[in-house]
C-alpha cells in the first residue's frame, strides 16, 4: 500500500512558513499531520534534522519544492508541543517520534492481552513486540524504547508489572 499524500503536498505555498497567524497554524497542523502519517506508514520512530530536508516528506521533487531547515525546526517544535516529537540530544539533530503516544500503544498491548485471555501471562519484551502471536497487530515490530514507555504507561494504571528476567526485561500483565 503506497503513501497518500494529502492534496497541499502539491501546493508550492505549503512549503514557504506563512506569515498570517491565522494561515500559519492551519499550515502548521497540516505538516505535523503529514510528517505523522508518513511516519506511521512507513514505521518511522527516530529522524536526524539534517536527513530530513532531504526525505520525501518535506522535499516534493515533483514540484521542485523544498520546506526550510528552519521551517522543519518549527514544524519540530510543533509536534514536541503536541507531545509527539522528543529530542535525543541538547542540539535538537536527533528526535524520537511518537505517532502514536506510550498510553496508546499501552491500549492497543492490553486489548490484545484480554482479547487472547492472556491475563496473568509473562511475555519477554521480544515476544510482545517481534513474536509469532503478535504478527498482524499495530503494536508488532514496535522498538523497545516505546514498547517499555507503554508498558511503564501499563504498570502505572496497574494493569502491568516490568520485571527482569535472566537474559533481560518481560512483563506480567493483570
Amino acid at each position: 500500500m503506497s503513501f497518500e499524500w494529502p492534496w497541499q503536498y502539491n501546493f508550492p505555498p505549503f512549503f514557504t512558513l506563512q506569515p498570517n497567524v491565522d494561515t500559519r497554524q492551519k499550515q502548521l497542523a497540516g505538516w505535523c499531520s503529514l510528517a505523522l502519517s508518513y511516519c506511521r506508514h512507513h514505521k518511522l520512530y527516530t529522524l536526524d534534522v539534517m536527513e530530513a530536508q532531504e526525505s520525501p516528506v518535506f522535499n516534493n521533487k515533483k514540484i521542485e519544492r523544498k520546506l526550510s531547515m528552519e521551517a522543519i525546526q518549527v514544524v519540530f517544535e510543533e509536534l514536541r508541543k503536541k507531545g509527539n516529537l522528543e529530542w535525543l540530544d541538547k542540539n535538537k539533530s536527533r528526535c524520537l517520534v511518537m505517532w502514536r503516544r506510550p498510553e496508546e500503544w499501552g491500549k492497543l498491548i492490553y486489548q490484545w492481552v484480554s482479547r487472547n485471555g492472556m491475563v496473568n501471562s509473562v511475555f519477554t519484551l521480544y515476544e510482545l513486540s517481534n513474536g509469532d502471536d503478535t504478527e498482524g497487530e499495530e503494536f508488532h515490530g514496535l522498538e523497545e524504547w516505546m514498547l517499555l514507555r507503554s508498558l511503564q504507561a501499563l504498570q502505572t494504571e496497574g494493569k502491568a508489572e516490568i520485571i527482569t528476567m535472566d537474559d533481560g526485561k518481560g512483563v506480567k500483565f493483570f
